[in-house]
């Protein structure tokens, strides 16, 4: 059993400082005061998840804590969580199935959270504690990547956004494909440009556009996601981002659609979810979820796309026509 005090200790050497999700600190862009605190509000709640699971003694004593938090934030609360288990379980010392067991209890509701969580972890530790891939869902498992992609933009901003940086042949996982991870990758980084570019519609298509082109798909979708799931704009902000994205809309409104299933199964949806995909997606939260939920692919899977590529382009294909019909 370990005493309270060394749990204490190990909350304090493990837990960044919460000034490291202060805009100002990051450099990102302040739309205003309002969008500002939302979006700190989130990363302190993130910090928050993870302390509780880095000073738990099992996963649930953390999800204990993590029930308490506002519905509106309390996924990135899992989120910080599975990050503070999956850096945990990449320590050479202590237990090694803290996210496994995480994900079987309330962090079942919250899985796709929990998977991009693990892909923060990953970005935190060497490359041989990264997951070992045979216990990943091989559906979800690309979530990981979109994870280390948001962490790789978040705190190594100008490298993989202002320079674009791409790593060469990214190893993980072993199987491949390779050419998918540069992909997952490149959502991640769209979601956390929604928080670099402040929830501000037009700075952050101006950070996306700045990007090759061929980058541009996974990149507006991962900015769709985030400003479904996160929020922080107006009905009249989401329509200029819905005009921006252009012929990247069908998979902007995928990302919302995936939003929504993420809040939906969580019990989680807020105002602002149906707000986003009303003008995404063309129709109300729950309506979304399940144009997102009959897509899902179901094993065994086979051919040379994953299975999480195919089921994005399912639903993308689904609202093909929103822009046209502008519904």
């Amino acid at each position: 059993m370990v005493t309270s005090p060394l749990r204490s200790l190990r909350r304090r050497v493990l837990t960044p400082n919460d000034s490291e999700t202060e805009l100002s600190v990051r450099g990102f862009h302040v739309k205003d005061a309002p969008a500002r605190d939302l979006l700190e509000t989130v990363g302190r709640t993130f910090l928050r998840g993870y302390a509780y699971a880095a000073e738990a003694s099992e996963p649930a004593e953390a999800e204990e804590r993590l029930e308490e938090l506002p519905s509106r934030f309390r996924g990135f609360g899992y989120e910080g969580a599975a990050m503070g288990f999956a850096v945990r379980d990449g320590l050479p010392f202590g237990r090694h199935d803290l996210v496994e067991t995480f994900a079987r209890g309330r962090g079942r509701d919250h899985i796709y959270m929990v998977y991009v969580g693990v892909g923060w972890a990953m970005a935190r530790l060497p490359r041989f504690r990264w997951p070992v891939v045979n216990v990943t869902d091989p559906l979800l498992r690309w979530l990981v990547l979109d994870g280390y992609g948001f962490h790789q933009a978040y705190f190594k901003t100008q490298k993989y956004v202002h320079q674009q940086y791409r790593e060469p042949s990214f190893p993980w996982p072993a199987e491949g494909p390779r050419w998918y991870a540069d992909r997952a990758i490149d959502q991640g980084i769209g979601r956390a440009l929604w928080f670099i570019g402040g929830t501000d519609p037009v700075e952050v298509a101006r950070l996306i556009d700045r990007f090759p082109e061929p980058r541009h798909e996974d990149l507006y979708s991962g900015a769709g996601l985030a400003a479904t799931y996160a929020g922080g704009v107006t009905e009249q902000e989401l329509l200029t981002f819905r005009e921006l994205s252009g012929p990247h809309l069908p998979l902007v409104a995928q990302a919302s659609a995936f939003a929504a299933t993420a809040r939906f199964e969580a019990g989680l949806l807020v105002p602002h979810t149906d707000l986003a995909t009303k003008v995404l997606c063309g129709m109300p939260a729950v309506q979304a979820h399940e144009i997102s939920a009959a897509a899902k692919p179901v094993p065994p899977f086979s051919g040379d796309t994953p299975a999480y590529e195919v089921w994005r382009q399912r639903i993308a294909a689904q609202f093909a026509s929103v822009e046209e019909t502008g519904r």
